[in-house]
């Protein structure tokens, strides 16, 4: 049998068109707009308008965290094996989780309710996390799915990332709109319409992307012309061995620390910024809004640029000039605060600064995303999609709920009052050790990481001509150089690759 040229497209490849890139972009309207809205203003909205302390508040952060860590890779297994059932024959192993999410979405606006208890709050969170797990982990498998392009995986993630940065910039600009609407009128019902928006914008996107996509066709899943050894939802054992698995895989293992590196001190940040705005520096939420609004408009434009750079210049130096930006950022407002600049306008040119970082943080590590299941191919002569995004769902979610309950504790030790608009002068100080401390000491975590990180366009292009060699022509040896990046990607020796280590 005639070998496949290198690079050339499968057999059943569809053509990638702009709309398909629009529409899985879209989703992000749901991944990056309900966690923009949640990650600024959930903590907040808990304390100041529903009466809860800061330490409750932090409990139904962390209980719907951990829920959701625990749910999320649970659904990648099962996704991945979900072509075995008539269901995901009929609807798509992926599509049909996000087919069945389009009518739990709108769950969204029921959080933002005032004056209910706090179950109320505890299960009306919870709920949302469940639904937005359910659809967010089959959906980021889909760009690893339709292509198997360096190129068109890296335009799948800007696609993504910049519909991301619009609902974030829609989810900080929307508060004060709705202020302004209400005549100055600064109460819970804003952020009620604010869930309700969004809610319905969910809706359509969840829709976009499952008439608008398409998943690997069935014939190309490895063992799809074999049963079933067992129902996708019946073994857990598999699915735990496949969860650690991928933590065998060292470019994933590097990709993991840069993610949380960059993902986990913007949550930190969030937790606290709204606090930083209204009591330390005396602004109101509309002027939260504006602030981080500038913030948000300077991350999409960061987004467009790191697209072009993260081509030319690689994952890893991107990240590192991200976290320099978005570090230098964080640091600046803590200047403009204890210099007594009270002037909006600077604010305005330091929280551009850090939105600079936060874009290329928020893009890079999830287009390096789509490159780690053909990492995961060369050692284990395996497709598993849902596993990796499970994974990275569970570790964001689980150390997310870590650094926010930690910051809840924090600010109620501190001594933060529930329903007031003033707090004392400790929990000022708290929020400033916060960013001053939390932030920065994960950004230099991730900044460490980064320095062994070697995945990108050249080293791809390697490793997607090493699998072409296992499939066609496996009695071959590699040269030494195609070799060592192999290993260095894998962290395997070449003779264990394709199944052959399995059992290490």
């Amino acid at each position: 049998m005639s070998a496949r040229p290198l690079n050339a497209r499968p057999l059943n490849a569809r053509e990638v068109k702009l709309g398909n890139y629009i529409a899985y972009g879209a989703n992000d309207f749901l991944g990056a707009g309900a966690m923009s809205i949640i990650g600024v203003w959930i903590l907040f909205f808990y304390t100041t308008y529903c009466g809860l302390t800061a330490a409750e508040a932090g409990i139904i952060f962390v209980v719907a965290r951990l829920l959701d860590a625990f749910f999320s890779p649970i659904i990648g297994y099962i996704s991945d094996h979900f072509h075995h059932t008539w269901l995901g024959r009929k609807f798509g192993r992926r599509r049909f989780f996000i087919l069945l999410a389009v009518p739990l979405v709108p769950s969204f606006a029921l959080m933002w309710v005032e004056g209910q208890s706090f179950w109320y709050y505890l299960i009306t969170y919870c709920f949302f996390e469940l639904v937005y797990a359910m659809e967010i982990i089959p959906y980021e498998t889909l760009a690893a799915e339709m292509s198997p392009d360096y190129k068109t995986k890296a335009k799948f993630a800007g696609a993504r990332i910049i519909c991301g940065q619009i609902a974030n910039i829609a989810a900080l600009w929307l508060p004060g709109i709705i202020v302004a609407r209400l005549g100055g009128q600064e109460s819970a019902v804003t952020f009620l319409y604010l869930g309700a928006v969004f809610s319905v914008f969910f809706v359509f996107v969840a829709l976009a992307v499952y008439f608008f996509t398409w998943e690997r066709p069935r014939e190309e899943i490895p063992g799809h012309d074999q049963p079933p050894e067992r129902s996708p939802f019946s073994n857990l054992t598999q699915l735990f061995e496949d969860l650690a698995a991928t933590m065998r895989i060292r470019a994933f293992r590097l990709h993991l620390g840069m993610y949380l590196g960059g993902y986990i001190s913007q949550d930190i940040l969030n937790g606290v910024f709204a606090y930083f705005i209204l009591f330390a520096l005396a602004g109101t939420v509309a002027t939260t809004s504006d602030v981080t609004t500038v913030m948000a408009v300077a991350q999409l434009v960061s987004v467009i640029a790191t697209i072009w750079l993260f081509v030319k210049l690689h994952p890893a130096p991107s990240y590192r000039i991200a976290l320099l930006l978005f570090g230098s950022g964080v640091l600046g407002l803590l200047a403009l605060y204890f210099g007594g600049i009270t002037d909006i306008t600077w604010f305005f040119a330091v929280v551009a600064i850090a939105g600079l970082g936060r874009g290329a943080l928020n893009y890079i590590p999830w287009s390096v995303y789509n490159y780690m299941p053909d990492v995961d191919e060369i050692v284990t002569g395996r497709r598993r999609e849902g596993a990796f995004a499970g994974v990275m769902t569970f570790v964001r979610k689980f150390m997310q709920s870590v650094a926010i309950f930690a910051v809840s504790q924090i600010l109620d030790f501190a001594g933060l009052i529930p329903r007031s608009k003033t707090q004392p002068e400790s929990v000022v100080d708290a929020v400033l050790w916060i960013m001053g401390f939390g932030v920065v000491a994960v950004l230099v975590i991730g900044f460490i990481v980064s320095l062994r990180f070697r995945l990108n366009s050249e080293t791809h292009a390697v490793l997607m001509e090493e699998i072409d060699r296992f499939k066609t022509n496996p009695g071959t040896q590699p040269t030494p150089e195609n070799r060592a990046v192999v290993e260095d990607l894998t962290g395997w020796k070449y003779e264990e690759l394709w199944g052959k280590g399995r059992q290490r």
